[in-house]
């Protein structure tokens, strides 16, 4: 009994099949929930329609949803597959297509079966949270995932591909230019890049107009300002980042986000410098780990549902430890505890209240390994001191 429920855990196909049954019951669960309940899909399917009748897709339609829509207009070629369809059978499949680009994401890390099952065991809390919310960040997560294992591939179109399409949807994409220093082929990364976000800026032009979809990238812009001004306030959903976490410990909201990365930038950068260390696909998973984890810790847009991108960086991180000390599994439990289970019941509702929420709580055991990451990034041979078993 024991060497069977042994043998479905280490495996990756059972947990990330789980995955996918998950994917589909969140979803149709928030269907039956009411309008209420699928907000963010309503947003992001009206994002086709708006783009189709050319209405401006940054402002408030409460007729059909409450809250913004913050995606660019690229999405609108996205979700329309999507959006033509029952809601209920539209928020399944979508929810199913984002959680596939995940779990192939973790599937193409160099990690053994037993690894990768574990992989999904470990951030399944986060997925859930993410997946609860029905919005792109699963998808994002696996797609800055198959950006760096498509460089180490020398696949460099695949790879540019997937940068591109997160840079067009959210922004956040271009994060996965952090892999740039380990291509082969550069020439071939930058000119099929260039071919590609053509493509993608001109494709909403065919079911809208040109003047439409440039007029949208100069709303996007303002509506992404505006959204981290309305980010930086004490005590709300948002802002759950190194940050916020200062800004909210400190009681003040005004301090700029510039302020962070004077310091936050630098130490990211500084790994970058060790250029022998570059051949090694070790050193650039680890440099992916921490461009997961910096991409949550310094955006003041970061709320829960964006922690499975942090957790997976934490969990690269983790599994690319040859020898897990007990400060390594120790770190990990801590990530666990109060960063997965952080809003979860796990903690009395005052706790989390009071203290989780209001001090951003649930960022700071990421924080704790975001700077272990930049340690061993710094000091560590990664030829001899990491596993990619």
């Amino acid at each position: 009994m024991k060497e069977k429920f042994l043998k479905i855990i280490l495996n990756p196909k059972y947990i990330f099949g789980v995955y996918l049954i998950i994917s589909v019951v969140t979803a149709v669960s928030k269907y039956l929930r009411g309008d209420y309940a699928i907000n963010n899909y309503l947003i992001f399917k009206n994002v086709f329609f708006n783009t189709i009748h050319q209405k401006n897709l940054f402002i408030h339609y409460p007729d059909l949803y409450f809250d913004l829509n913050h995606y660019g207009v690229f999405f609108s070629a996205l979700i329309a597959p999507f959006a033509l369809m029952p809601d209920w059978l539209g928020i399944s499949l979508w929810n199913a297509i984002n959680t596939f680009i995940l779990i192939y994401g973790i599937y193409k890390l160099p990690f053994s079966d037993s690894k990768k099952a574990l992989f999904g065991l470990f951030c399944l809390q986060e997925y859930i949270t993410a997946a609860l919310s029905l919005q792109f960040n699963v998808a994002l997560t696996g797609l800055l995932l198959l950006s760096a294992v498509y460089i180490y591939e020398k696949k460099e179109v695949k790879s540019v591909t997937a940068i591109l399409v997160g840079v067009f949807v959210k922004i956040y994409g271009i994060v996965g230019l952090s892999q740039f220093f380990f291509i082969k082929n550069k020439t071939k990364f930058i000119l099929s890049g260039l071919v590609i976000a053509a493509i993608f800026f001109a494709l909403p032009m065919a079911y809208s107009s040109p003047k439409f979809v440039i007029q949208c990238y100069a709303d996007w812009f303002h509506s992404i300002v505006e959204k981290n001004n309305e980010n930086q306030v004490l005590g709300n959903m948002q802002d759950i980042s190194l940050m916020g976490f200062f800004r909210r410990i400190l009681g003040d909201a005004s301090i700029s986000n510039l302020v962070f990365l004077a310091f936050g930038l630098p130490l990211f950068a500084a790994p970058y410098f060790r250029i022998k260390q570059y051949r090694q696909y070790a050193f650039q998973l680890m440099i992916l780990a921490s461009t997961l984890l910096f991409l949550v810790l310094f955006s003041s847009s970061s709320e829960s549902p964006t922690y499975i991108i942090a957790i997976v960086g934490v969990l690269i991180w983790f599994f690319l430890q040859k020898e897990r000390t007990p400060l390594v599994i120790g770190l990990l439990v801590f990530v666990i505890i109060f960063t997965c289970f952080s809003t979860s019941d796990l903690f009395p509702k005052y706790v989390k209240q009071n203290y989780i929420i209001k001090y951003s709580l649930k960022a700071v055991p990421c924080i704790v390994v975001w700077l272990r990451i930049t340690y061993e990034l710094l000091t560590k041979n990664f030829e001899k001191n990491y596993s990619l078993e």
